[in-house]
C-alpha cells in the first residue's frame, strides 16, 4: 500500500475514532447502534477521497443526517473533511448544492427526535457551523490553486530545460558544420589545384583525383546549404523544384537520366520536399560513383494520400546489395516521416530506389 492510501487511511480512523468518542460522550438513554455505526461509516468513509471526492461527500451527507435524525448531537466532522476533499478536486458546483442540501437537511432531521423547532434549528446550526464550512472550502480551493501553480511551475521548467537541450544542440551542430566546412573546403581547393596543375603541364588527371574535386564540389554546397538553414530557419532548401538540378549533375557525370511526373502537382509538406530531393540526390550520387550505369530514370507520382518516388538505373548491382551508409540515411529519413522504403537490384540489371511517403502524417 502506498503512502498516499496510508495516510487516507489514518485520517479515516482518526475521524471515525472521533465522532465515535463524541457520539459516546453525549449519548442519552439507551444507546443508538444504528447511530454509533453511521458515526462511524461517515468517518471510515474519507478513505476513498482520492478515487472519488464526491462519492465520498454524499456518503458522510447521509451518514450526517442519519446520525443526526437518531438523536446524536455530533458535529459533521467528516462532511467538513469531505467538502475540503472535493473542492481541491476540483468538485465546486456539486460541493456548494451538496452542502446547501445539508445546511437545509439537518434541522429537519433532528427535528424527529426533538419536539422544539428552535432547539431543532440550534442543532443543526450547532452541527454545521458555517464558518467551518467555508473554512473548509476555502482550504481546498487554496490547496488546489498552489498544486496547480506547483505544476505550471514545473512544467515550465521542463520546458525551459528542452528548449536549452535544443539551443545547445543547435550550438554544437553550427560548430560541427562549420568545421567540416571548413576541411571540405580545403579537400576541395587543394583538389581544384591538382586538376589545374596537371592540365597546365599536359598530364592526363587521375579519374581518382576528379572524383574528388566533384565530391569535394558536391560536400561543399551541401554543407554550406545546411549551415545556412541552421543559422536563418527561412533560408530556402532544396526540394521537388531543384530535381532538375540534380538531373544536369547526373548527365554532367555521363549518366543519361530522364525524370517523370505523374500525377496532379500539389503542395506537399516542407519534409517530405526536403525528403524527396534527398532520395533522388542519394540514388544519382550511387549511380554516378558505384554501378557504372549509362542512363537512369527518375519517377515522381503525385498520389491523393501520398507521394511515391522511384529511381532506377542500368548500372551493375551484386545480387545481394543492400546499399551503404548512404542508403542508410535514405531509409532513417523515410521511417521518420512513417513513409516505406525498398531498394535492391533489378531482374533485368540495374538498382532500384522505391519511397512511399504520406502526405497527413508528414
Amino acid at each position: 500500500m502506498s503512502r498516499a492510501r496510508v495516510a487516507d487511511w489514518v485520517v479515516a480512523v482518526g475521524v471515525a475514532v472521533a465522532l465515535l468518542v463524541t457520539g459516546v460522550s453525549r449519548a442519552h438513554g439507551s444507546p443508538e447502534w444504528l447511530g454509533y455505526a453511521l458515526l462511524v461509516a461517515s468517518g471510515l468513509a474519507l478513505a476513498g477521497r482520492r478515487r472519488a471526492p464526491v462519492g465520498v461527500l454524499l456518503v458522510t451527507g447521509l451518514c450526517a443526517v442519519g446520525y443526526q435524525a437518531l438523536g446524536f448531537d455530533v458535529p459533521v466532522v467528516a462532511f467538513l473533511f469531505a467538502v475540503y476533499f472535493a473542492v481541491r478536486a476540483g468538485h465546486h458546483l456539486v460541493t456548494v448544492i451538496a452542502a446547501v442540501a445539508l445546511i437545509v437537511t439537518l434541522p429537519l432531521a433532528a427535528m424527529i427526535t426533538l419536539d422544539d423547532t428552535a432547539a431543532a434549528l440550534a442543532r443543526g446550526r450547532d452541527a454545521l457551523e458555517l464558518a467551518w464550512l467555508i473554512a473548509a472550502g476555502a482550504a481546498g480551493e487554496a490547496l488546489r490553486q498552489a498544486e496547480r501553480r506547483a505544476d505550471e511551475a514545473e512544467r515550465t521548467r521542463e520546458e525551459t530545460a528542452r528548449r536549452r537541450a535544443d539551443e545547445e544542440r543547435l550550438h554544437i551542430a553550427r560548430e560541427l558544420h562549420d568545421s567540416l566546412t571548413h576541411q571540405i573546403s580545403v579537400i576541395k581547393v587543394q583538389s581544384e589545384a591538382a586538376v589545374h596543375v596537371a592540365h597546365k603541364r599536359g598530364e592526363d588527371v587521375p579519374a581518382a583525383l576528379l572524383a574528388i574535386r566533384d565530391a569535394g564540389r558536391e560536400a561543399a554546397r551541401d554543407l554550406r546549404a545546411t549551415l545556412t538553414a541552421l543559422r536563418d530557419d527561412e533560408a530556402p532548401r532544396p526540394g521537388l523544384a531543384h530535381l532538375d538540378d540534380l538531373l544536369e549533375r547526373a548527365r554532367a557525370a555521363g549518366v543519361d537520366t530522364s525524370l517523370t511526373v505523374e500525377g496532379n502537382r500539389t503542395d506537399v509538406p516542407v519534409a517530405v520536399d526536403r525528403t524527396v530531393y534527398r532520395i533522388v540526390q542519394e540514388a544519382l550520387t550511387n549511380t554516378a560513383r558505384h554501378a557504372d550505369a549509362t542512363a537512369a530514370k527518375v519517377r515522381v507520382d503525385y498520389r491523393a494520400d501520398g507521394l511515391v518516388v522511384d529511381v532506377e538505373d542500368n548500372g551493375r548491382a551484386a545480387p545481394t546489395a543492400t546499399g551503404g551508409v548512404g542508403l542508410l540515411g535514405m531509409r532513417e529519413r523515410v521511417t521518420a516521416l512513417g513513409g516505406r522504403l525498398h531498394t535492391g537490384p533489378l531482374p533485368t540489371g540495374g538498382f532500384a530506389v522505391h519511397a512511399e511517403l504520406p502526405l497527413e502524417r508528414s
